[in-house]
């Protein structure tokens, strides 16, 4: 086996969603070759992203984050070019409880308004409803279907495992946010993203994005090894829901972005800086110190 670049162990933080979970198996448990070692802690994709853009020196090396909060934070930490998610038909969701909701002037509930899921909505929206939605309402992603049922918001945005499940509250999909993406750009739906500090230099980003590669192949080759792990951490979501979740989330921009994946990057974040979303990013700002 050969031996890692350092011996000291990283600090990283993922969500407990099954993409993640399977992405990462390998690592976490040491079972990649030369890889580093590895402290994980779980913790949801809105808590992630305020610690990266808190950063400073006590904030963990590597980080699963969502590509809208990119802009604030290129400059403690790297995009790797691998370990997230992006996709094609895997797009946030906008759920009503009728049909026939009018969305023009509605209140609409989502999980943060620093989330990927955000920007793509907010690009929908300028596109499609016209006059524009009314109050946002930022709330925990697991009321957000129950808040829809029970009429205390017109309609909720969902994303993940909420594209298998929300017919369970007799919920209606008013809008698929990718689906708009992919047929006005052409491009896969970028979501979530890793991110490691830059002060651990090119080489070990690279050392790093190697071994998050060679992880999720690994989940892929042996599936079963990795279903304890993602069952365990699943909040108890059915497996069969699991493994959609897997199918949709982890393929072949898990284990590198590629040429689409980078478009749909600065694509999303060109778009949301022209409607004032974030700030804009510089040329180079994408680029990964890590490629050799």
């Amino acid at each position: 086996m050969s031996e890692p670049l350092s011996t000291e162990t990283l600090n990283i933080v993922y969500s407990p969603c099954p993409n993640d979970t399977f992405t990462f198996e390998a690592w976490a448990h040491g079972r990649v070759p030369g890889a580093p070692k590895v402290d994980v802690t779980f913790a949801d994709i809105d808590i992630t992203n305020g610690i990266a853009e808190r950063g400073g020196d006590e904030s963990p090396e590597v980080l699963k984050v969502s590509y809208a909060v990119l802009p604030w934070i290129l400059d403690e930490y790297a995009l790797l070019p691998c370990g997230g998610a992006l996709g094609r038909g895997c797009g946030p969701l906008v759920l009503t409880k009728d049909a026939e909701t009018e969305l023009t002037g509605a209140r609409i509930a989502v999980p943060s308004e620093r989330s990927t899921a955000y920007l793509l909505f907010r690009l929908w929206a300028a596109d499609t409803v016209p006059g524009g939605v009314g109050e946002i309402v930022v709330m925990p992603f697991h009321e957000i279907m129950p808040a829809v049922r029970d009429g205390l918001v017109d309609a909720g945005l969902v994303i993940h495992e909420a594209r298998f499940t929300y017919q369970n509250y007799g919920l209606h999909s008013a809008a698929d946010m990718g689906e708009h993406w992919e047929r006005t750009t052409g491009l896969p739906i970028p979501l979530g993203a890793i991110v490691a500090k830059r002060s651990l230099g090119a080489e070990r980003l690279g050392e790093l994005a190697r071994t998050i590669t060679t992880s999720v192949r690994m989940a892929w080759d042996d599936p079963a090894v990795s279903r304890d792990y993602v069952l365990a951490h699943s909040q108890e979501m059915d497996p069969a829901v699991a493994d959609q979740h897997i199918g949709l989330y982890v393929n072949e921009f898990t284990a590198d972005l590629g040429k689409d994946g980078y478009a749909a990057v600065r694509g999303l974040l060109t778009r949301a800086a022209t409607e004032g979303l974030v700030p804009e990013l510089g040329p180079d700002a994408l680029d990964f110190p890590g490629l050799s």
